[in-house]
């Protein structure tokens, strides 16, 4: 996974470590940091793109691929924050990056691909004119900043 600096439409989230997350050492199980990228990706749509507005224009985000790079433990102690951006679009695909960090340290850094189908018909579509005018535009002032 590559390194970036600008990081579009970015989003911060604080996490729960549950009773649930953990195993018997008190070690946040693998698993439950892709069920926290969902999370904050549907953070991500509510925020810029809720889902009420994507049905109403017949179009679904579909997730291809869920990457994980796990770096450090977490236990049900640490508080950890949740970071999202969409770190590249194209015509066809997004992408968005995750973080999870304490004040110490990233624990886990992840991707996820996919794209948009056109819900009636059930076949990809283009990625929403809305979609790709906010990375754009989060793009272009990140880059004049």
């Amino acid at each position: 996974m590559s390194e970036t600096t600008i990081r579009p439409l970015l989003l911060e989230k604080p996490i729960p470590v549950n009773g649930y997350d953990i195993d018997v050492l008190g070690i946040v199980s693998n698993i439950v940091y892709v069920r926290w990228f969902e999370d904050l990706r549907m953070h991500f749509l509510d925020t810029y793109y809720p889902f009420q507005e994507l049905y109403k224009e017949n179009k679904s985000p579909v997730l291809a691929t869920t990457q994980v790079e796990y770096k450090y433990p977490l236990t049900i102690l640490d508080q950890p924050t949740g970071y999202v951006w969409l770190s590249n679009v194209s015509k066809s695909k997004w992408e968005c990056s995750f973080e999870i960090k304490t004040d110490s340290k990233i624990h886990a850094k992840g991707i996820q691909d996919g794209y948009f189908i056109d819900i009636e018909r059930k076949k990809p579509t283009r990625i929403p004119e809305k979609f790709m005018d906010l990375y754009n535009n989060s793009l272009n002032e990140l880059r004049s900043s």
